[in-house]
């Protein structure tokens, strides 16, 4: 199966503009990103799709480039965009703000494509501040390792811890921290893009419940990965000092 890396990278940003471009240790945050998926053995090709030409100035230096529509409203149309002009089997739709992203998450979320038409990543939730924080999506699983559903809130609720703290609920029961991380059969992906916004993903604001709403499974890869992005500028500090060390 030939996979794809796609890295969504935009320019405008209310908490940070040009964050793509921004300088982390001497090197724009997007190249760190590229850098990263290139690693990974399971992709033919690392991809950066935007729509802003300063972006493609830039980035051009470093991998191929795909100018997409302004019009998209999500990084997934972008990516559907992209898959279109593009030979390949799947794509990994890779964040384009985390600078440290683990290679080999990629790949089994790649690997995952075997047997399943969409796939992400999550992982053990540690910090007690992540428990009822709503911008750390949660998601539960079935035995089969495919996602039930996504949420903002702390899912499941644990009826016999719920009296306890938060450490104790933890202890409790093994909940999933989403990894923003997928995975996509390539006609999975054109088909999903096709469907309206749907109740829950409207709900939730979580454009992975517009699969689950349609009956596409989402096959869930358990990682000892926590993911590190750059949301504010003071976050290049912090991802500088992990980089030294």
């Amino acid at each position: 199966m030939k996979i794809i890396g796609i890295i969504p990278a935009r320019y405008a940003s209310t908490r940070f503009p040009a964050k793509p471009l921004a300088l982390i240790a001497g090197k724009p945050l997007i190249q760190h990103v590229v850098e990263q998926c290139q690693k990974a053995k399971s992709l033919s090709e690392v991809i950066v799709a935007t729509d802003d030409t300063r972006i493609w100035e830039v980035a051009q230096n470093f991998c191929r480039v795909e100018m997409t529509s302004p019009e998209h409203p999500s990084g997934t149309d972008r990516l559907a965009e992209v898959i279109q002009c593009c030979p390949g089997d799947a794509a990994v739709n890779i964040q384009g703000d985390e600078p440290l992203i683990d290679p080999s998450v990629i790949d089994r979320v790649a690997a995952a494509l075997d047997g399943s038409e969409m796939s992400t990543a999550a992982t053990p939730i540690k910090e007690l501040s992540e428990y009822d924080n709503p911008n750390v999506v949660k998601v539960v699983v079935n035995a089969a390792g495919r996602a039930l559903y996504f949420s903002r809130r702390t899912i499941p609720y644990v009826r016999d811890a719920a009296s306890r703290s938060v450490a104790e609920q933890l202890a409790a029961f093994p909940f999933l921290k989403h990894i923003g991380i997928y995975g996509y059969r390539r006609e999975t992906l054109l088909q999903l893009v096709k469907f309206p916004v749907a109740p829950l993903e409207q709900a939730e604001k979580l454009e992975q419940l517009r699969a689950l709403e349609n009956g596409i499974p989402i096959a869930v890869v358990k990682v000892d990965y926590d993911s590190i992005g750059v949301d504010m500028p003071e976050d290049v500090a912090r991802v500088e000092k992990i980089l030294r060390s």
